[in-house]
């Protein structure tokens, strides 16, 4: 299919007019210019029948106000019925080692386990935790070490023997 140069022209004078009209009908840049190219490819396959026709902008915009009806209804649709939850839900509890995890982790001093959450859940450096609890660097590291002994002591491991190996 060969391009007709009065095509490209329509849409050269006229482009922007169509963009601020899907603008109006959207709301917003990125669906106005979707309605545009849209109607524009609409347009395209009907322009040998209405390239005779005196204003083939009106059948743009026609175009236009229908895909964007369309995706109104679509959406709208969509997002009708959204049923609350009957109760209220509550995750599992951690059991077994997890929940010694949670409970130890509980236990630490406040800024202790803001360093560890920083360092291992955030996996944030030392200078990054530093300036964030606005403390120095050796004040994480020595409350990070603090921390993790006082882990190790709450959870202690199994000793490495040759019938627990894996």
């Amino acid at each position: 299919m060969e391009g007709d140069p009065r095509f490209a022209e329509f849409v050269a004078e006229r482009g922007d007019a169509l963009l601020r009209y899907g603008y109006v009908l959207a709301g917003n840049p990125h669906d106005a210019a979707d309605l545009v190219q849209e109607a524009l490819l609409k347009l395209r396959g009907a322009w040998s029948r209405l390239r005779l026709k005196e204003n083939p902008e009106s059948y743009a915009r026609t175009t236009m106000a229908r895909l964007h009806i369309a995706t109104w209804r679509l959406r709208r649709r969509e997002l009708l019925a959204w049923d609350l939850p009957e109760g209220e839900h509550h995750d599992p509890l951690p059991s077994g080692d997890e929940r010694r995890m949670w409970q130890a982790l509980a236990g630490l001093p406040r800024k202790q386990r803001a360093v560890l959450v920083l360092r291992y859940y955030e996996q944030l450096d030392d200078a990054e935790i530093a300036a964030v609890l606005g403390i120095s660097r050796g004040t994480v590291r020595s409350q990070a070490a603090r921390a993790l002994d006082k882990l190790r002591v709450a959870l202690p491991s199994e000793p490495m023997t040759r019938g627990n190996v894996r």
